[in-house]
This record gives structure tokens, C-alpha cells and sequence, in this order.
């Protein structure tokens, strides 16, 4: 049986959201042979999948990737089919050689130190790189608390990955959304806005934020946005929960059928969940806004804790030549918001190629 064909490359970018068109955007521009791949079949196919009311959390002037601005009005907060739109556009406008609909399955250490990686995809394709720039997004595998399990199958749950639109929840009756995320609150107002009843598990100590241009006016100003991770001042911001909008939180609260128990503790009797302040009644759905964990268990290469994370410095890990970007927090406050990725893949382009 003949040897698979493999191509040979300086760099493979794993992803083509907005951390990896950052990557690409500068490895284009320091002149080096590289592809993107990525398992869906189109860019942004991320962003025009997820649920139908999602914006922005930052106003286009602020959400910028680097070397082309966001067409239309600067100060709206776009659509999440305008951030695929802008995705679809960036990529286009400076032809990035894109490899779509090839999932990776395996990163792995070439037979020769020197040869880098090789990279190898569900459909076939083999890549032998240098350098390889992981940029899949904050984590991707979807997660639910230890007691999810514990409600009956009578009762539908769905994760917020998962949630399009209010009709995909069967019946009128109660549910309940699980979460104290931006997410959390944006899909109990799409579920609120039907009239059925609606049991929020939200953390009544998560911090609050406005969302105006004022406030990123002032963010942008101050240098806030850059506070690096590992400062004093980073440290504590990492140890708080993350703001929510306080206009979202304001907005829910304006909906007589929808009633907060506090976080989640528990199931009981099967079809009910037992918040911190109350118990809802029988529920027909949950939604589970809980987040995500890592999913890195097809990079074979020792750069990863005990949970799974990537051990990095501003997603440069010990392996030479192996980076990450998009994660929360990765070097600077703003790293996992669409504006801030670029300094990122600026700063992890540059020191790989100071290291050759």
C-alpha cells in the first residue's frame, strides 16, 4: 500500500474563526507557506449556525480584525450573520488558502524534530508543518453539570451550542435555562418573549456591565481591554465571574412569566431543578447555557494540565513551534473578543519566527 501523500508547508493554521484568519493575516504577510483548515464547510460557519437573536459584544469600530474594518454604521453591534458575513469577507479579500471541511484528527511530533508536525485530517489529508497554530475557539466541547443526568427523559435538554430559536423547545409549559452568561440571558428573553413560564438559574452575585459607547469608549481609553493576563490586576479580573450585560439582565427582569431561583444546585423528583432561592416546578425543557471544556485530546503532543488546558505563555507552549490562540485570557483581557485576537496572533507569529 503506498505511503499516504503528505504537503509540506511552513505553518498550518487549525481553524478558520477569527483567531485563525488573525494567524493567517500575518503569516501571510511575513511571507510564509501555510494553509488554514478547518472542519466546516464554510467560514464563519460557526457564528451563522448559533441561536438567532446572538449579537456582538462589541460595537463593529471595536471588533475589528487586523488590516480591513467592518463595512456599514461603526457603532452597532452586529448580527452573528453579520460577524459570518465580515469572517466570509476578510477571508476572501486576502485569499487565504483555505482547506474547508477537513477536520482535524490527529496533531502529532513528524519523525524529525526539525520537520516540525504532522497534521492529519478525517477525510485524508496529510500536512508536515513547523509550526502549527491551534485556533479552534474558547474550548468547544459542550458542558453540563454532574447532575444533568438526574432529570427523566420527559424532559428535553438542550445546550446552548445546540439552541437556534424559541420553537425548537416542545410545549408551553415550564423551562428553565442554566447559566449566568451573556448566552444565558439572551436565550431566556427569546424563550420569555413566547409567554410560557421560564425559570432562570442565575448566580444573583455575577457583576454587571453596561454595553454602550461610553463604556467601550472608556475601555478603549483607559487601556483596560489590554490589561495583561498575569498582572496583579489581571489575576483578580481572572478570579471574578465574567460580566453579563446589565441591560440584558434589566430586560429579563421585565417578564412577568419569568421567575430567577438562583444558581443550580440539584435535581429532584426527576423533572425538577433546585436553584439556590427556589425549586421550579415540572419542567418540560432545560437549556443549559453552562459553557464549555477543552477538547484537545487529537493533539498528541504533552502541552496540556490535568483538565485538559493547553500550559502556554500568551499561547506559546514549550513545544517548539506549537501555539494556541482565541482562548480567554490568553494574553490580554480582550484575547477571546473578535477586536483583540489580532495582537495576539501578531505576538505569536513574531516570537515563532524570532525562535528560527
Amino acid at each position: 500500500m503506498p505511503a499516504p501523500t503528505i504537503v509540506s508547508l511552513d505553518a498550518v493554521v487549525i481553524g478558520a474563526g477569527q483567531a485563525g484568519l488573525a494567524a493567517a493575516y500575518y503569516l501571510q504577510q511575513r511571507g510564509l507557506r501555510f494553509v488554514v483548515l478547518d472542519e466546516h464547510p464554510a467560514v464563519g460557519h460557526v457564528w451563522a449556525t448559533r441561536y438567532d437573536s446572538l449579537r456582538l459584544f462589541s460595537p463593529a469600530w471595536a471588533s475589528a480584525l487586523p488590516g480591513y474594518a467592518w463595512p456599514g454604521r461603526q457603532r452597532r453591534y452586529p448580527t452573528k450573520d453579520e460577524a459570518a458575513d465580515y469572517l466570509r469577507r476578510y477571508a476572501a479579500h486576502f485569499r487565504f488558502p483555505l482547506a474547508l471541511g477537513q477536520r482535524v484528527v490527529q496533531v502529532a511530533p513528524a519523525a524529525a524534530p526539525e520537520q516540525g508536525y504532522t497534521i492529519s485530517t478525517a477525510q485524508g489529508q496529510h500536512y508536515r508543518a513547523r509550526y502549527v497554530l491551534v485556533c479552534t475557539g474558547a474550548y468547544n466541547a459542550p458542558r453540563r453539570p454532574a447532575f444533568a443526568p438526574e432529570l427523566h427523559a420527559e424532559v428535553v435538554q438542550l445546550h446552548s451550542s445546540a439552541y437556534r430559536r424559541a420553537g425548537q423547545l416542545p410545549g408551553f409549559g415550564p423551562v428553565a435555562v442554566v447559566g449566568s452568561g451573556n448566552s444565558a440571558l439572551q436565550i431566556a428573553a427569546d424563550l420569555a418573549a413566547t409567554g410560557r413560564p421560564v425559570y432562570a438559574a442565575y448566580h444573583e452575585q455575577t457583576p454587571t456591565l453596561p454595553n454602550n459607547t461610553a463604556m467601550w469608549v472608556f475601555l478603549t481609553a483607559t487601556g483596560m481591554l489590554r490589561i495583561p493576563t498575569h498582572s496583579v490586576l489581571g489575576r483578580r479580573l481572572r478570579e471574578r465571574p465574567e460580566a453579563v450585560v446589565s441591560g440584558d439582565l434589566a430586560r429579563l427582569r421585565t417578564f412577568a412569566n419569568v421567575h430567577f431561583i438562583g444558581r443550580a444546585e440539584g435535581v429532584e423528583a426527576g423533572t425538577r431543578l433546585r436553584g439556590q432561592q427556589a425549586t421550579t416546578p415540572a419542567l418540560e425543557a432545560v437549556v443549559w447555557a453552562t459553557g464549555y471544556g477543552p477538547a484537545f485530546d487529537w493533539i498528541r503532543v504533552p502541552v496540556f494540565d490535568a483538565h485538559g488546558r493547553p500550559v502556554h505563555q500568551r499561547g506559546l507552549t514549550a513545544a517548539p513551534g506549537l501555539a494556541f490562540l482565541g482562548l480567554p485570557w490568553l494574553g490580554t483581557r480582550s484575547s477571546a473578543l473578535m477586536g483583540g485576537v489580532g495582537a495576539d496572533a501578531r505576538h505569536v507569529v513574531e516570537v515563532l519566527l524570532k525562535k528560527t
